[in-house]
């Protein structure tokens, strides 16, 4: 027996099992406990541990399911509608947009969409969902049959037309491109059918652009939305800059006195209607044609007013004037003319007229 045993502690692990020793050679050989891994023992707690957070982790995502939609809908910001009388389509419009956004944010199932927007409902807008749903089969009770139902009630068709109408019918105007840019893309979308890909948004984009603008973006024939609405901007920054310069370089000549200084002077001128007239100095003895009769003589006409046309007194007319008597032409300081002109061959003492003042005279009696 003792050498029995002393065989069985002399045996090592690379002897072959079953080498003759009976049944007791079917047994491994034992392994002392003090020999074992201390790493496997780590392995074995981690894989508990590991095991345990998931389970964990498990159960917080199936509270987190059971969460109810309406209050994730609104720990996201999503706002309640009433419905009350007066509401304006856009604001219809605005919520629907924003519910819209936070399920596309939360991935919400499409049974979800529907239950969050209806617990969004108060007071009219969800008294009205009762009577909507009514008789509909609960198949057809989606997100998107009440959407068209909403817009329907709170949008209205008429909004729906004006804005596609307002859409076919938007230029730039006085707006600026980034204004211009804002207010198409918004109102496109009430015109999906009419603008669907990039080439036709161009084309509509450059129709409505100002003749200034549009001369410099059409040529370059651009289909990339986003590339031409760029290449607008920058036309439209050039053309600004060209602009104060022509402001700039027009107070520099008024300040410098260039033409900008004539143009003023030009414009302190008389004028008779929308023509300037620039005064031209006569010469006083210069003779030329008198407006009023067409005959030329010297000085000013006196044809319409009540003065003798020989001595140029406004108390008598020519026919009264003392100048016109014999002998007393040189009396009234006058300018000695009648002195040095012969008398007349009747006797009659007087200077003869010419034949213009005359007429002057005759037109004066009239």
């Amino acid at each position: 027996m003792s050498s029995r045993g002393r065989g069985r502690g002399r045996m090592t692990a690379s002897e072959p099992v079953g080498s003759g020793y009976g049944s007791e050679s079917e047994v491994p050989p034992a392994v002392d406990v003090e020999e074992q891994d201390p790493i496997s023992e780590e392995d074995t707690v981690s894989q508990a541990m590991l095991r345990v957070l998931q389970q964990v982790a498990r159960a917080s995502r199936g509270n987190g399911a059971r969460k109810s939609v309406s209050e994730r809908f609104r720990s996201n910001g999503a706002e309640v509608f009433r419905g009350v009388s007066g509401t304006a389509p856009n604001g219809a419009e605005y919520w629907l947009e924003g519910v819209e956004r936070i399920m596309d944010d939360l991935d919400c199932a499409p049974e979800e969409k529907l239950k969050g927007a209806v617990s969004l409902l108060r007071d009219e807008a969800y008294r009205w969902w009762l009577t909507v749903k009514q008789g509909v089969p609960a198949d057809r009770l989606d997100w998107d049959y009440f959407k068209e139902k909403f817009e329907g009630k709170y949008v209205g068709a008429s909004y729906l037309d004006a804005q596609r109408k307002a859409f076919l019918n938007l230029v730039q105007g006085n707006k600026s491109i980034a204004e211009y840019e804002a207010e198409f893309v918004r109102l496109s979308q009430y015109a999906k059918g009419i603008v669907v890909t990039d080439y036709e948004r161009c084309v509509r984009f450059e129709d409505g652009l100002r003749d200034e603008l549009r001369v410099l973006i059409a040529p370059q024939r651009e289909r990339d939305f986003t590339v031409l609405v760029e290449k607008a901007r920058i036309a439209e920054e050039v053309k600004r800059t060209v602009s104060e310069n022509r402001g700039k370089n027009r107070n520099e000549n008024k300040r410098s006195g260039g033409w900008s200084a004539s143009f003023e002077d030009a414009q302190k001128r008389p004028r008779v209607g929308n023509t300037v007239h620039t005064p031209v100095p006569v010469a006083e003895n210069q003779n030329c044609l008198c407006a009023r009769y067409g005959r030329p003589h010297t000085g000013k006409c006196w044809g319409n007013s009540k003065t003798c046309f020989r001595c140029g007194s406004k108390a008598h007319l020519v026919k009264n004037c003392p100048r016109s008597t014999r002998g007393h032409g040189s009396s009234h300081g006058g300018n000695g003319s009648s002195q040095n002109q012969p008398r007349s061959q009747s006797g009659q003492g007087k200077v003869p007229i010419p034949k213009f003042k005359k007429r002057a005279v005759s037109a004066v009696r009239d």
